[in-house]
């Protein structure tokens, strides 16, 4: 099944037609034509099944003939995760942990980020594609980019942890996160959060944690935290 992402569709549509870029892979590349079938997803859990009516590369049209609402999952992870140096291994992870299962992504800004300025809208493209690549139907929500200081004032509800490598007792995350439950972890930049940073974060509510007995990267170690929770709600 091929899956298409149209933000706008709601339960109550009946009809929409698609943008002039979308209506040419359509129409072009998929060669589609009238009354062929697509499902399309609104990003907010919904799956359409739609019917072609005017297949054309400048304006297809389709009629929704189906809808039905996908339940959330069980548990709510949101992952705080500090940009990397090269913008490719951040994408990669921005991929991988939509393909497996996040809700939330913000990127923090902290004291060892190499890279301080964040661009968001190849962000988005890169989660609009795996969600539809991964046949998913709940767009991962991502924030602006902000300060580490900045983000633990915030008030939070559930389980709040911090993955860093300083050579102080860490709880194993496999021990320490519940299943059922909303998760937010945090991740730093390839430096590794400072020891302000970690005292900050202790003060503010959040348990440190240890993802393995290895060094990882910051978006490996991303994905191992988004994997492990998914794994636990399994």
């Amino acid at each position: 099944m091929q899956l298409f992402y149209e933000p706008s569709l709601t339960e109550d549509t009946k009809q929409f037609s698609f943008d002039k870029e979308e209506s040419k892979h359509i129409h072009k590349v998929l060669r589609k034509k009238e009354n062929d079938i697509l499902h399309i997803t609104n990003g907010r859990g919904w799956i359409f099944e739609a019917k072609i009516v005017i297949a054309d590369q400048k304006n297809c049209v389709a009629d929704i003939i189906k809808a039905r609402e996908q339940p959330e999952r069980n548990y709510y992870l949101h992952l705080a995760v500090a940009p990397t140096k090269m913008n490719d291994r951040y994408e990669w992870f921005l991929e991988k942990a939509t393909e497996i299962g996040v809700h939330e992504i913000t990127p923090i800004i902290c004291e060892h980020s190499e890279r301080k300025i964040i661009k968001t809208e190849r962000f988005e493209k890169i989660l609009q594609s795996a969600m539809k690549q991964s046949l998913q139907y709940h767009l991962p929500k991502l924030n602006p980019a902000i300060s580490f200081k900045e983000f633990i004032k915030h008030k939070f509800k559930g389980q709040l942890f911090i993955a860093h490598c300083e050579d102080t007792y860490r709880y194993s995350i496999k021990r320490k996160v519940a299943a059922d439950h909303k998760v937010t972890i945090l991740i730093g930049p390839e430096g590794d959060f400072s020891v302000e940073e970690i005292e900050l974060a202790k003060e503010a509510g959040f348990t440190p944690i240890s993802l393995g007995s290895t060094r990882l990267r910051t978006e490996t170690a991303a994905v191992v935290a988004c994997q492990t929770v998914s794994l636990i709600n399994e």
